[in-house]
Parts: structure tokens; sequence; C-alpha cells
């Protein structure tokens, strides 16, 4: 009896991008000058992860098992169930609007090139600060989806497209900074993952190249 291959077999490899996904509400002002709301998705990435760890979260049921006289008569088995996943992101340096979306806070940006004023509005002079929220705040960041992007090769080491894995409803765990002589930071962020009702724990979709990342990127500082 012949066995039939598998018909698809996709090799990744990489943390080629992540991007967080966060859902807004925004003002919007009409024609009439009426202001209404709407939800707007605000999305950013960055390409300086280089490892994700994913585990998953379950509850279990324990077995029941029916023995009379030392002799198995019939059972029931265990049942597990997914709730979620853990997920550890190591990244190769902070980011400041990642850290505010886990756990809140607030970024001071500068407001021209001399960098000697700063506003909470973003601007294309660099980050100025961040500031965790005090002890007690009802600050706990915002509720967002995670896009893990890994690449596909061929025989050929021709890159053929991406794997897209998205995770739900995550929530970040508060942060904490390590430094070392002569090494770089590599802060861990912990993010936990739950799906609604109805709502599958992770989709996979596969895509042919990798979403654009665009703005600039000047560094913290006070020179820039």
């Amino acid at each position: 009896m012949s066995t039939r291959r598998s018909r698809n077999e996709i090799p990744t490899i990489d943390v080629n991008l992540v991007t967080i996904e966060v859902e807004r509400t925004v003002e919007v002002t009409g024609d009439n000058n009426e202001v209404t709301t709407q939800t707007a998705v605000d999305e950013f990435g960055f390409d300086t992860a280089n490892q994700i760890e994913v585990s998953p979260q379950t509850e279990e049921e324990d077995a029941v098992k029916l023995i009379i006289k030392g002799k198995l008569k019939a059972q029931k088995p265990k049942q597990t169930t997914i709730t979620g996943h853990e997920i550890t992101l190591h990244d190769n340096v902070f980011n400041p609007e990642l850290v505010k979306v886990m756990q809140g806070g607030t970024i001071l940006y500068w407001t021209d090139d001399t960098k000697s004023q700063s506003s909470e509005n973003p601007t294309d002079y660099g980050v100025a600060g961040y500031t965790p929220p005090v002890v007690g705040s009802d600050d706990k960041g915002e509720v967002f989806k995670l896009n893990a992007y890994s690449a596909i090769y061929n025989a050929a080491g021709i890159i053929t497209g991406y794997e897209k894995t998205t995770y739900p409803n995550c929530q970040g765990v508060p942060v904490a900074f390590n430094s070392e002589d002569g090494t770089f930071r590599a802060p861990q962020y912990t993010i936990n993952s739950a799906p609604n009702t109805g709502e599958a724990p992770y989709t996979i979709v596969y895509v042919s190249s990798l979403p654009t990342l665009t703005g600039t990127t000047n560094m913290a500082g006070p020179n820039g």
C-alpha cells in the first residue's frame, strides 16, 4: 500500500519583521464641523527582534477511569483546552513605542532640532524620554495584535514569500531592563495573548512581501 506524500512543505526561518496593531478611537471633524468618533488601526513595526518564544497556555480536565476489582472497564480521556499563548519577544534595542503599548506611560519627543524642549506630541526629532505609569495608576497599556513574519526559502536559497502569524488580544507584562559592561542591551518583552469567544488563538497566512516600514529612526539623546 502506498502512502501519499504531504502536498505542502513550508520551510520558514528568521524573525524578519514584527508589527503591532492597536485599535484607537479618534475624533473626526466633518464638512459641517460635526465631530464624530471612529475606530482607527495604528500599526507600527520593527525589524530588530531576533527571537520569539511562544508557549501555549492550557487548562486540563483530568481523565476519569472506571476500575472494578483492579480491572479497567472504561475511561474518559483527559481533555486539554488551549486558552491562549505566552509570547516572549527578544529585541536588540529599546523601543519606547512598544513599551508604552505594553505597559502604558508617557513618551516625550524633542520639538525641534535644537533638542531643548520636549512634548508628548510625536515628532521626527527623536525621543527625549520615557516615564512608566506611576504606582497605582489605571494606565496598564493597550490591547493589541502581534504579527510575526518569517521568511520562506526554496532549495535555491531564494525567498519565495513570508509566513505571517497573528496573535489576538495581546497584553504586555511590565518591563524591566538589565545592563552589562561591553554588551548591548537586549530587552525581553513578555506578552499574553488570549482569544475571545469564537476566535482562534492564532492565525497563519502566507504573503508575497513584507510591509514597508516608513518614517524616520532618529536616535534619542541630547545631541541626536
